[in-house]
């Protein structure tokens, strides 16, 4: 169709056959890495292992022989909940649930089934996701995130605590780059946590801050997550990112505020007296190309020069171009590994996409939106009241289920209700973000939390403990976002 329609870019009229090139190659690459993943998993497998497979296989699957008429909903949420606590990865429990539901059912066609995860990752802006995860893992990889440290040392380095300072403004920093909570913590954790040991932080601490500060990557822009609920609620992706930018500065604020307090309280100083004027300006000034990201990213967006798909797209193309010709640091060899390491994210991105969507369209068939709609109103009208029952909800969602998957399924469910309450769309994309940012940091499914473990070398629940204080002024942010509008709208209401 592509080819007969001859469709480009909306922008820079690049010919959108190539773009849609990705989606046979992409999932046929993804097709052969599960058969050899599949394959070694059952050749590392005992004989009694595989049987064990195959019986519970077959015990799962006896509810669709055995009984008719059975209930979509039921089917749907029953397997979905029974394969997440068996701890199958969260694309192949939306998936297996929602193929379950086809065939026990019959209530659609299950050549729909394949219609629907295509049309889930059939979307222009949703290319945006490969390309700020590719560009955040090249970035991260090469000089640049070094001179971003050292201009957060000459910036905050002398306060006491100015190791955990520098952590949190570098985060600040690398997340107007990257898009994404795990990759923040991965690529600065990398570096500060063992130079925050060094200095006789306390470990769980170093941990706990980086984990945190990690989770702004998904607040302030670029972020996937708002590509996501953008894509997914039809709202604009320029405006989420405007509104994701004050209320992640309020709780990179919020934590430098705590870990200076911390910090002045075990005596843990700074690296030096005061600040040094003409070493800002120095590190500023070989920070520089760091900075113009997302000046370019953001300044194209909102000019009018490019969409937020295009945007990424350069940024990948900006990010390479610095490391391989500017400072030269990366090589054939840290290309390929950078660009590995973004196919299989992305991978796991866009599975969990094209499973996402069509568990979505069975629970708006299943009119699960007007429900739980109805359920909710039913407890109160009053706004305060709901906005806070949504929050209590999507904390403990945030705890249990990805983020990316959790935006996707409950977007349809909730954003309509809210709407009716009176409550801005954009406003509610950034208390949903901000909401699951703190899912994160919070055990089991905390991300941040496993990444840091395996950087600092900790167990979870040391880390946990000592991230309770800081994740509580997360959540005072998130309280001001909900019931003062003007944060998350003050920016975007500019563009109007």
């Amino acid at each position: 169709m592509q080819v007969a329609t001859n469709q480009v870019t909306p922008a820079m009229g690049a010919p959108m056959v190539y773009a849609y090139l990705a989606i046979p190659v992409g999932i046929g690459l993804m097709f052969i890495r599960t058969i050899q993943n599949t394959y070694e998993d059952i050749k590392a497998m005992t004989i009694k292992a595989i049987l064990a497979a195959i019986l519970i296989t077959a015990a799962l699957s006896c509810p669709l022989v055995i009984f008719d008429n059975l209930s979509a909903t039921l089917l749907l949420f029953g397997y979905f909940i029974l394969l997440i606590i068996m701890g199958i990865p969260i694309a192949f429990c939306l998936g297996i649930a929602t193929l379950a539901t086809t065939i026990g059912t019959q209530t659609i066609p299950l050549d729909y089934f394949a219609q629907a995860a295509f049309s889930g990752i059939d979307s222009f802006p949703i290319m945006a996701i490969p390309f700020f995860v590719a560009a955040g893992i090249i970035m991260g990889g090469g000089s640049l995130l070094r001179r971003l440290l050292n201009l957060g040392n000459e910036l905050v380095g002398f306060f006491p605590g100015g190791l955990a300072l520098v952590t949190i403004l570098t985060c600040m920093f690398f997340a107007a780059i990257s898009g994404s909570g795990p990759a923040t913590v991965a690529a600065i954790g990398t570096m500060m946590i063992p130079e925050m040991r060094k200095q006789g932080y306390s470990p769980a601490f170093a941990a706990a801050v980086v984990a945190t500060a990690g989770s702004i990557g998904v607040i302030i822009p670029p972020s996937n997550p708002f590509v996501i609920y953008g894509v997914v609620g039809s709202q604009s992706i320029g405006r989420l990112f405007m509104a994701g930018i004050v209320p992640g500065v309020l709780i990179g604020l919020g934590l430098m505020v705590l870990a200076y307090r911390t910090s002045k309280k075990n005596g843990w100083k700074g690296s030096r007296d005061k600040i040094d004027l003409k070493a800002v300006a120095r590190t500023a000034w070989e920070a520089k190309l760091a900075l113009l990201v997302p000046v370019i990213i953001l300044g194209g967006i909102y000019g009018g020069i490019m969409t937020p798909t295009e945007a990424a797209a350069i940024s990948v193309t900006y990010g390479l171009g610095i490391g391989v010709f500017v400072y030269k640091d990366l090589k054939f060899k840290d290309i390929y590994n950078c660009l590995v390491e973004a196919g299989v994210t992305t991978s796991v991105i866009i599975m969990l996409m094209a499973m996402a969507t069509i568990f979505g369209r069975y629970i708006t068939m299943e009119r699960i939106p007007e429900t739980v709609a109805a359920f909710v109103l039913s407890i109160s009208t009053n706004k305060i009241v709901v906005l806070l029952l949504i929050n209590i909800f999507l904390l403990f969602v945030g705890m249990v289920m990805e983020c990316l998957a959790a935006i996707i399924i409950l977007t349809p469910i909730l954003l309509p209700m809210v709407i009716q309450l009176g409550v801005d769309p954009i406003q509610f994309g950034v208390i949903m973000v901000v909401n699951l940012a703190i899912g994160f940091v919070t055990p089991p499914v905390g991300v941040n939390l496993f990444v840091a473990s395996g950087i600092a070398k900790l167990r979870i629940e040391d880390i946990a403990a000592k991230a309770v204080p800081i994740v509580m002024a997360m959540i005072f942010v998130l309280l001001l976002v909900t019931y003062v509008p003007s944060i998350s709208l003050w920016l975007p209401s500019l563009l109007k």
